[in-house]
């Protein structure tokens, strides 16, 4: 008899990251990835392409913002260059609201050449 769970689809983990500043958010956000980005500092252990969802808080919003994607790169503990530790995570196509509300925060910072957590 087969078991009743083993045709259920993961769960996804849910990751909580808040944004307090356009600063960080800066140093955060991917544009260059396709439907957008973060890089979130975190130590627990992820691995390429795991599927998870992000609550943002975005810069003193009320709401939080329920973002799904996955991981497209990893940075791990001692990384060269004192690189901060996390993960890069992708947003997926449905996430439009969150890529442009980010976007619309970051209006005339978003060229800057300042460096960021990726690039």
């Amino acid at each position: 008899m087969e078991n009743a769970t083993s045709s259920r689809p993961a769960r996804r983990k849910i990751l909580s990251v808040s944004m307090k500043d356009r600063a960080s958010l800066y140093a955060a956000y991917m544009p260059f990835v396709n439907n957008g980005g973060l890089f979130v500092q975190t130590k627990q252990p992820y691995k390429m392409g795991d599927s998870i969802n992000i609550m943002l808080s975005l810069i003193e919003a009320a709401e939080r913002l329920p973002i799904a994607g996955k991981i497209i790169w990893v940075t791990p503990a001692g990384a060269e260059g004192y690189r901060a530790t996390g993960v890069g995570f992708q947003f997926d196509e449905k996430s439009d609201l969150a890529k442009k509300k980010i976007e619309n925060l970051l209006a005339g910072i978003l060229t800057s050449s300042r460096p960021t957590h990726t690039m």
